[in-house]
């Protein structure tokens, strides 16, 4: 899962005037999402991030829309000192994304971009993205993205330096700190007794490529005595009749579940709670992706004391400690897999991140984007 994949949103809000708090304003595409919120210092003033408009017609505030902020309209119509943008951009055309680029220019508003997919995991194809990032990536006054691997292949595509600032915790530190307490008096971490490996099928987007690794992950925890594959997904995905229906995977899991193979547990969308205790219960995390470039996914289970397993695509071994196997859009290494089970059994990377470790990180963070924002606003690029 990407850091756009987190399905920890707050509820939007109607846009308001700019705040008189003399601090910098930041028009944050989105504001409202786990990402953004875990930039901002945990104690004390940090900059002010203008609420998410709800779009007309919306029917909910959980409900996905457009970024009303992308509108070269409300550029022209709203106050702010700087414009940063995530994501959400997808549904816009290069076109209307230039016209965005021009009414900044017209404001004397500032863009910061950060480049947190290089390759989108929702396109099967790249082209669009790349269009989209051919027109931001130049125009940026600033560029952030959360991996040296990834500031490097932006630098060889478009000959642009970005600052390299790792992505915070996803999981709330007060969870964290119970789910690390919870490892302690269980005796979490690698031992000899079996452990549950968890392979996410989620909805299926463009990215995961989950079929090639079901029968190798069987074969594979089958070998190690007491150990149990777990594999979740979504009901659009695995229920007959839903409108991602994908019948190869879904009757392929019920054989597998049937022989007691799999543990099988198919569900809605998990609210935020049951997310962090599903992946807290997971001793390992095998992330199914093709393509890719970060991970929010990785990140929680960093947060939570779960062992990665992560392709060898994209920059996932760049954001933290992980076991790597083989697989990307040409070449999937059965033998890698198994070696990566193995691997994460005798305990590689399965020293989770301190929860005060992740507090420091949180206040850098917030730090380096203060620092970015402050020399953007003052006219530097």
């Amino acid at each position: 899962m990407t850091t756009s994949d987190m399905t920890t949103h707050a509820p939007a809000a109607r846009a308001v005037p700019r705040p008189r708090t003399g601090r910098l304003v930041i028009a944050s595409v989105p504001a409202n999402h786990v990402y953004v919120r875990h930039l901002a210092p945990e104690d004390g003033p940090g900059p002010v991030r203008l609420p998410d408009p709800t779009p007309p017609g919306a029917a909910t505030t959980q409900q996905w829309w457009p970024p009303v902020m992308l509108d070269a309209a409300w550029v022209e119509t709203h106050d702010f000192d700087v414009f940063h943008l995530h994501f959400g951009f997808d549904a816009r055309s290069p076109a209307e994304l230039e016209e965005l680029v021009a009414a900044l220019r017209r404001r004397g508003k500032p863009l910061v971009f950060t480049v947190h997919d290089l390759r989108n995991p929702h396109h099967l194809d790249r082209e669009a993205h790349d269009r989209h990032l051919d027109v931001l990536v130049p125009a940026a006054d600033a560029l952030i993205t959360l991996t040296r691997g990834a500031a490097d292949e932006i630098r060889a595509r478009w000959g642009r330096e970005a600052v390299v600032v790792p992505h915070p915790h996803v999981v709330p530190l007060d969870v964290m700190r119970r789910a690390a307490t919870m490892r302690d008096v269980l005796g979490r971490g690698p031992r000899d007794r079996g452990l549950r490996i968890g392979l996410h099928v989620k909805s299926l987007r463009a990215g995961m490529h989950p079929h090639p690794l079901l029968p190798v992950l069987v074969d594979a925890v089958r070998d190690l005595p007491g150990s149990v594959l777990q594999v979740n997904g979504h009901r659009d995905v695995l229920v007959p009749g839903g409108p991602r229906y994908d019948a190869p995977l879904a009757e392929a899991l019920q054989d597998h579940a049937a022989r007691g193979e799999v543990d099988l547990q198919i569900h809605d969308f998990l609210d935020d709670d049951a997310l962090w205790a599903y992946l807290a219960s997971l001793d390992v995390s095998v992330l199914p992706y093709r393509f890719g470039t970060h991970s929010g996914w990785l990140e929680a289970c960093r947060d939570l004391g779960t062992t990665v397993i992560a392709p060898s695509c994209g920059y996932y071994a760049d954001q933290g400690p992980v076991v790597t196997y083989e697989h990307d859009e040409d070449h999937f290494g059965a033998e890698s897999l198994v070696r990566a089970v193995q691997r994460a059994r005798a305990g590689e990377a399965a020293v989770p991140i301190d929860v005060d470790e992740r507090r420091r990180q949180r206040a850098q963070v917030a730090a380096a984007h203060a620092r970015v924002y402050d020399a953007v606003a003052g006219g530097g690029r």
